[in-house]
């Protein structure tokens, strides 16, 4: 047999410059049709109970017999394993009014800064003193007011009464 003999060919500079940009350029090329997931995004799901050739046969991972292996397990905040859990062995202390009513809260120099003669609930709201016009309202007596109004609200303190009284208004109680 005859071997053939190879010839070195002079090396084309240009041709190869040439390539060399091609293949850099078609790297740096980032769109989506070449995005790939980064591996370990996407694992497998695991199947349970498929026998024991799975691996995850018999128990399905869950181990043997007691509370954790059943279906539906659930447990309250706070679940201690059947220990008496810390909420229950702490003294219970403290008192709460089941008759409390919650106010919202104004002073007078909320007050003194509206435009108004007459502020009723409707007007507290827009001006953004109060959040709930449904909710009861209670005027307390921080701040002065020198301009006589008309207040209307669930409920007063005296000093806050007083000083309307003084400035020439009145304290109108409404019934909730």
């Amino acid at each position: 047999m005859l071997k053939k003999k190879t010839v070195a060919k002079p090396k084309n500079t240009k041709i190869t410059r040439k390539k060399e940009a091609k293949s850099a350029a078609s790297i740096a090329v980032f769109g989506l049709h070449n995005i790939k997931s980064p591996l370990g995004s996407h694992k497998k799901r695991k199947l349970l109970g498929r026998g024991s050739g799975s691996g995850h046969g018999k128990t399905s991972t869950r181990g043997s017999k007691g509370q954790t292996s059943r279906s539906g397990r659930d447990f309250y905040a706070g679940f201690e394993g059947g220990q008496s859990p810390l909420i229950r062995r702490f003294p219970k202390r403290g008192f709460t009014n089941i008759f409390r009513k919650p106010y919202q809260v104004l002073n007078l120099k909320d007050l003194a800064r509206l435009k108004e003669e007459t502020i009723t609930p409707e007007i507290m709201e827009k001006s953004g003193l109060i959040r709930d016009k449904g909710k009861l309202i209670k005027i307390l007596g921080e701040g002065e007011i020198k301009k006589p109004l008309t207040v209307q609200a669930h409920a007063f303190s005296k000093t806050a009464s007083q000083k309307i009284q003084a400035a020439g208004g009145k304290p109108e109680i409404i019934n909730a």
